[in-house]
């Protein structure tokens, strides 16, 4: 784990479904621990538990799972880190990106928390563009 937490819990992610793996453990902090709220209610992972060994505090993702894993691999979770702490990218409610034309989500890091990009649009309050997902 380096200093970018939300890099490297889409880094986890990313590499656990690439390579097929149905469960992953990342770090538990306050920001991880909303963003994989979002994950959950938006269906880009079936389940999410807390876990702790020697007092530190563990989220044990388990990956929604695909039917047909034969033949060529094809990812369905695309995960994308925007705002990095070299660079931080912001932007007002109305000129957050669409993904696939609203198909994906953009996570936001607001004055209010974290949310997606509908929930940001519909509150008029605009942040840090942490990640893609779709």
């Amino acid at each position: 784990m380096g200093k970018d937490t939300i890099a490297d819990i889409i880094t986890a992610i990313r590499n656990a479904d690439m390579n097929r793996k149905g469960t992953v453990r990342i770090a538990s902090t306050n920001i991880t621990d909303n963003i994989v709220k979002i994950l959950l209610r938006e269906g880009f992972i079936e389940n999410a538990r807390k876990h702790q060994e020697r007092n530190k505090n563990f989220l044990v993702l388990t990956l929604r799972h695909r039917r047909n894993r034969k033949g060529l691999y094809k990812n369905t979770l695309n995960l994308k880190r925007v705002s990095r702490p070299g660079l931080r990218i912001y932007s007002n409610y109305q000129q957050i990106p669409r993904i696939l034309g609203g198909m994906g989500i953009v996570i936001l890091s607001t004055s209010r928390g974290i949310m997606t990009d509908q929930e940001a649009r519909l509150g008029g309050i605009g942040g840090e563009i942490l990640c893609y997902i779709w």
